[in-house]
């Protein structure tokens, strides 16, 4: 007889791949070259923001904003929003 008996009943999902510290480090450090938004799937504003950040030099104060927002959200919701939700600003 096959076990079924699961052992990670008791853990969420999200925090195996919950992408929070490293996304919000990397939008603080290199947002104005839109790196942050690369790792989160988000090509689109990944472009955008990168040549906001060569052009006006507005990109990295949108990456410092990012930062600091996605660093004090919690896990889940960090999750569900910029992971789950796909929400590609702020």
């Amino acid at each position: 007889m096959e076990n079924t008996k699961r052992e990670d009943w008791n853990n969420p999902g999200y925090r195996e791949d919950n992408k929070k510290v490293i996304a919000g480090i990397l939008a603080i450090l290199l947002g104005y070259l839109g790196v942050h938004k690369f790792y989160l799937g988000y090509t689109k504003e990944g472009i955008i923001q990168l040549l906001l950040g060569i052009m006006f030099g507005i990109g990295g104060i949108i990456g410092i904003i990012e930062g600091i927002i996605y660093l004090t959200k919690s896990d889940e919701e960090f999750y569900q929003t910029y992971q789950v939700g796909k929400r590609g600003w702020f």
